[in-house]
């Protein structure tokens, strides 16, 4: 196919152990999916329907990689996620079904520009500028599920220069993974290639130049960035 400007690269994943990537489509989030995280960000944590925002497939970054601190903000936080990838997709999926679609798990760092969605969220306007910006999602090698089964518990962390910031349980999601896939289904047709950041256990706060973040999920992974 010709086009008239040079084709963007398609984002990939890294598979654990593998030369093969996985091909990115598209980056969906599940907003206050932890009790504890809803109460610390001013929330009723009563189990009410889940809601979800997006980041654009190319703000994936590496483990490894520096994470060039955002424009625009004095207040950049990290969140720790299980991350599903979803090797199959379809509309109005039955939650028994759900963990089907799945091909893999990784460890995902929802990075927020908390300032501006702050300002966002009081105005009644849309995140993208707190949630969506270039590099604000940083995710570890995929791990199959033949590998690592679907996790349901396991600890679930991230430290920054060594100290310990947020602990949680999987077991402590308030929908889960299967939930998640079957309530976005009804709101967009899933496909291959999809990512759904889960939600992430209290303790966010805010990361400097130089800091260096460790998060971790038993069983699946470790995701290690520092903030350029």
């Amino acid at each position: 196919m010709d086009f008239v400007i040079p084709a963007p690269e398609q984002p990939s994943l890294a598979v654990a152990g593998s030369a093969a990537r996985f091909p990115v489509r598209r980056i969906y989030c599940v907003g206050r999916n932890y009790a504890e995280h809803a109460r610390e960000m001013g929330a009723d944590p009563v189990r009410e329907p889940p809601f979800f925002f997006m980041k654009p497939a190319d703000a994936i970054l590496p483990d490894g990689a520096e994470v060039p601190y955002p424009p625009g903000t004095d207040n950049l936080h990290h969140e720790v996620e299980l991350v599903a990838a979803l090797g199959a997709g379809g509309r109005d999926i039955d939650p028994a079904k759900a963990l089907d679609l799945v091909w893999g798990y990784a460890v995902g760092n929802d990075l927020t520009r908390r300032d501006l969605q702050g300002q966002a969220k009081a105005a009644g306007k849309p995140w993208e500028v707190g949630k969506g910006f270039d590099h604000s999602a940083p995710v570890s090698p995929l791990r199959p599920v033949a590998e690592v089964g679907h996790p349901t518990s396991g600890l679930i962390t991230l430290s920054v220069n060594g100290e310990r910031r947020q602990t949680g349980d999987l077991s402590d999601m308030t929908w889960s993974v299967a939930e998640v896939i079957a309530h976005l289904s009804r709101l967009f047709h899933l496909h291959a290639g999809d990512l759904i950041f889960t939600g992430t256990p209290a303790g966010v706060g805010p990361v400097r130049r130089e800091d260096v973040m460790v998060a971790e999920i038993a069983g699946i992974g470790t995701l290690t960035n520092r903030i350029a």
